[in-house]
């Protein structure tokens, strides 16, 4: 059973929206009880809370339920922000959060339409994947002037992001190392490799003590 002085979190390995959430809950250190999801079967629990059966979901010792994975960053954050992650360097709060309902809107379902194109038969898989690319190359200007998105440190948008430039890129990984984009491969590079994003995608243990 999990530990009723710990928030609850219902996840999913893979999925990136639940990547994000636990990287901002990890960047905290606000330790919880994670409850790894396989999606065929949800648990009661987790449909109880959060009726629409998606992850992340994040809940409270009071009860309290947060279902979605910006709200749980910035509960998060907001408990203890040591990397200043809501205190870009360039920008404000509000801008990151702008450009993250953009990605979330925007280019989350071009990712899709890349990611699983037979179930978009009448979307052209070229058009999907140039117009994210268009998407991309305005982050790419972005970051030909500073080493992150808003500034010269990471922040919220950062890592609201990357997962999800992360399952673009590896799509087609042939495809992504060949385009005109150093800056933004770069800078995927850069977190794939932070000790923050190894500890978050541990595998976990199904009740057996089995990895998942």
């Amino acid at each position: 059973m999990p530990q009723s002085d710990l928030p609850v979190l219902y996840t999913f390995r893979r999925c990136p929206y639940a990547m994000r959430a636990r990287l901002a809950l990890a960047a905290a250190q606000q330790a919880y009880q994670p409850i790894e999801v396989v999606l065929r079967d949800k648990p009661a629990a987790l449909l109880r809370a959060s009726p629409k059966g998606t992850v992340p979901v994040l809940i409270l010792p009071s009860g309290e339920v947060i279902d979605e994975s910006l709200n749980i960053m910035l509960w998060a954050l907001h408990q203890h922000d040591p990397q200043q992650w809501l205190m870009p360097s360039i920008g404000s709060l509000s801008h990151m959060l702008e450009a993250i309902g953009d990605l979330d809107k925007n280019f989350k379902p071009l990712l899709d339409r890349c990611k699983y194109p037979d179930r978009y038969p009448d979307v052209s898989l070229d058009d999907s994947r140039a117009r994210a690319l268009q998407w991309l190359v305005q982050w790419e200007k972005r970051l030909q002037n500073h080493a992150f998105l808003f500034g010269t440190q990471s922040s919220l948008a950062d890592v609201a992001m990357f997962p999800f430039v992360r399952q673009f890129a590896a799509i087609d990984t042939a495809w992504w190392d060949a385009q005109a984009l150093p800056h933004l491969q770069q800078w995927r590079t850069h977190w794939l490799n932070l000790p923050l994003f190894a500890c978050v995608m541990q595998k976990p243990q199904s009740p057996s003590g089995k990895p998942f």
